[in-house]
């Protein structure tokens, strides 16, 4: 079953349940997953769903880290927002499984010495591994520590 029916019959389940606000939060999940579907005029693979939750989830953050200290309002939506939308998000590498990865990628490319000219390379070979499954800004990072 995909995430899109997955999160259709999520969204069902709060609506009898008389759950609102997490029916309002499914269904705005499930409107980014269909708009890009019918864009894309087929079925989206599981890395697209992934992606597009991810997105999601981003943006939510985003709005969360802007939203002025004294609306609590906004704060309590956008983590409840958060805690609904992460049950669907794909499961995020931590550093270690991160760092394996990097190292792994290094040595595939024969890389003796690493240094910072060798990043995009680097890069251009570990983005398609753990993209959706990792933070971008912590693969930045750890990649910069290996190539000094």
């Amino acid at each position: 079953m995909s995430k899109t029916e997955t999160i259709q019959k999520a969204m069902i389940a709060a609506l009898k349940n008389k759950e609102q606000q997490r029916k309002e939060v499914l269904s705005l999940l499930l409107s980014a997953l269909k708009a890009k579907a019918k864009d894309k005029k087929e079925p989206l693979t599981e890395a697209e769903e992934d992606a597009i939750i991810a997105k999601e989830i981003k943006q939510t953050k985003e709005t969360l880290s802007s939203a002025p200290k004294d609306r609590t309002d906004i704060i309590d939506e956008c983590n409840f927002m958060l805690k609904v939308m992460s049950e669907f998000a794909p499961k995020q590498l931590d550093e270690d499984e991160l760092r394996k990865i990097v190292s792994e990628v290094i040595g595939n490319l024969g890389i003796e010495n690493p240094s910072a000219k060798d990043k995009g390379s680097v890069m251009k070979n570990l983005m398609p591994l753990v993209k959706g499954k990792a933070d971008g800004g912590l693969v930045n990072k750890i990649v910069s520590e290996y190539l000094g």
